[in-house]
């Protein structure tokens, strides 16, 4: 099943899911090394309703908020990863610094948000409240990230 598309034809798809009475969740992230922490992340925000689309974050977005080196997997092999979890339905890949565009356009019931996050502190909660969506904290204590593991792996490297 094909899970990756364009915003542009997703935005029809989602419209179609809304039709059927769907509660439309969005997740996002850089998702780069997969670990516990994002499936845990994924798999309760699925919970929050019916279809959980992933916004995942381009290479150059990643390079941007990550620095030089990232993302480790390329964004196409971060996709086919995100796609093959049977709680996400669709996937699509921005460029921009934050997901409004993508929030404004799907205009999701829900916007799940990891739990580096409090309700108050998510930079997109006034654009998700102005089309009456609703914001979720989603997949528990942070336990991990992505960074923590490239520094264990690059430090366990060097003194082998």
């Amino acid at each position: 099943m094909k899970k990756l598309y364009a915003l542009d034809y997703l935005s029809r798809l989602i419209q179609a899911e809304k039709e059927k009475k769907k509660t439309i969740v969005l997740a996002n992230g850089c998702f780069d090394l997969i670990h516990v922490g994002h499936v845990k992340y994924l798999k309760e925000a699925a919970a929050q309703g019916d279809v959980l689309v992933v916004a995942l974050n381009s290479d150059s977005s990643v390079r941007k908020l990550k620095g030089k080196g990232r993302p480790v997997l390329k964004e196409d092999e971060r996709a086919e990863i995100i796609s093959s979890f049977y709680f996400v339905d669709y996937v699509t890949i921005f460029a921009a610094k934050n997901v409004e565009h993508i929030l404004l356009t799907l205009k999701p019931h829900v916007h799940a948000k990891g739990s580096d996050y409090t309700e108050d502190n998510v930079p997109e909660k006034d654009i998700v409240k102005s089309y009456g969506g609703k914001i979720a904290i989603t997949g528990g204590p942070k336990i991990k990230s992505a960074s923590q593991l490239i520094q264990k792996i690059g430090l366990k490297t060097s003194r082998e």
